[in-house]
């Protein structure tokens, strides 16, 4: 694998850790700014839709530009969003924050993909993505339980202030390692708008939104119902967290090894364990070996889904990959913000912390619907376009 990969997993390093670090300090920023767990949920939800609504937007403005100074722009524009978060002096202060951090999201993945599947041969582009992405899940092994041990200890602010670090050396790594890579030739926007005509774009898509979705419905509300249902420590938060970071690792790569083998088998097995696994946490949450068994499990099974779900969009936009593989990324944020605010509701509804579980099995089990469906539509246009080739004469059986 290049050492380019290298530079871009740092940047997916620094991205995965101010993603996911919210959870882990949840409870610390809604006691500092005085709102509740459902309400500082907001900072979720709105880092989320930061994500879907920038990915496009970003993306479509990368366009003027090449692929390797736009890398290095979004990760100023993620430091600056990170630096706002640290000191923000009030909770719209910050949730303005984390939204502008989210907008270099998803077209840094988007971007990110695109240069990491033209560094290596055809036959080893999911795993170049996942090698990409593995940033984004050691993240949650290193970045984020460290981020939330600084958090309860040392308090929340520092955390987005060593984020805000992150995103500078991840900025010199681009500068240095990646290779100027000009956008292609002939290439514009409209060409990449094309690609969303394909149902299979949208149908990838729509599972991007609901299986990832079903992992954030749980994970958004883990500190909360580890300390109130499972009964673990506050600080065992940090822990239950590497995890889920070591279950992200372990599922990217999976998913990255298979995914070039087998795609859509890959995303059946994945889907439908993510959905059962998630049921079973609403009983396993009650027991703490069970409930961290469960965890790690579902990022497991939860990021093995990523490398599949983002070379299918790949594949299916050939020609235009770029504008499509990061709406895909926001898709992957749209079903956080989504799973996280029905997550929200359920808790404010009375239902209990371990409720989101079933808020997220509900989701995969849809996305695995759609996985599916769209298999059994590409097996039909296959056949339709193998019965157009045989010549008529071929197709016409005479009965004596």
């Amino acid at each position: 694998m290049p050492l380019a990969l290298l530079a871009l997993a740092i940047g997916a390093f620094g991205i995965g850790t101010t993603e996911f670090v919210i959870m882990g300090v949840l409870p610390e920023v809604a006691g500092d700014f005085g709102v509740s767990i459902p309400t500082a949920g907001l900072l979720v939800t709105g880092y989320a839709l930061g994500v879907v609504i920038g990915a496009p937007i970003m993306t479509a403005l990368g366009t003027k530009v090449s692929r390797k100074r736009m890398l290095m722009l979004l990760m100023g524009l993620f430091v600056v969003g990170n630096l706002l978060s640290a000191v923000a002096p009030a909770f719209g202060l910050m949730l303005v924050g984390r939204i502008v951090a989210s907008l270099a999201h998803g077209a840094f993945f988007g971007i990110g993909s695109v240069v990491a599947a033209e560094l290596v041969a055809p036959e080893k582009k999911a795993g170049a993505i996942a090698m990409m992405f593995s940033g984004l899940t050691i993240a949650n092994v290193i970045g984020v339980p460290l981020g939330t041990l600084i958090g309860q200890s040392a308090g929340w602010r520092v955390t987005f202030a060593g984020v805000a670090a992150l995103g500078v050396i991840g900025l010199l790594g681009i500068v240095k390692l990646v290779p100027e890579m000009p956008k292609p030739e002939g290439v514009h926007l409209r060409h990449e708008l094309a690609a969303f005509k394909n149902v299979q774009v949208l149908l990838a898509m729509a599972m991007t939104v609901l299986g990832f979705g079903g992992v954030f419905a749980a994970i958004t509300y883990i500190s909360p119902m580890m300390t109130h249902v499972t009964g673990f420590a506050d600080t065992s938060v940090t822990w239950l967290l590497v995890l889920f970071g070591l279950g992200m690792v372990g599922g990217n790569l999976i998913g990255g090894r298979f995914a070039d083998r087998a795609l859509m088998p890959m995303l059946y097995v994945s889907l439908g364990g993510l959905a059962v696994v998630l049921a079973l946490f609403t009983l396993t949450a009650h027991n703490k070996s069970l409930a961290a068994l469960t965890i790690a499990l579902i990022g497991a099974l939860g990021f093995a889904t990523v490398p599949p779900l983002q070379k299918r969009v790949l594949d299916q936009a050939h020609g235009a990959p770029t504008l499509a593989s990061a709406v895909n990324i926001g898709a992957f944020n749209l079903g956080n913000a989504l799973s996280a605010w029905l997550g929200g509701l359920v808790i404010a509804g009375g239902l209990g912390y371990t409720a989101p579980n079933w808020v997220g099995a509900v989701l995969s089990a849809a996305a695995l619907v759609l996985a599916v469906i769209s298999a059994a539509l590409e097996r039909r246009a296959v056949a339709t376009v193998a019965t157009v080739s045989v010549p008529v004469e071929q197709r016409t059986t005479v009965h004596h």
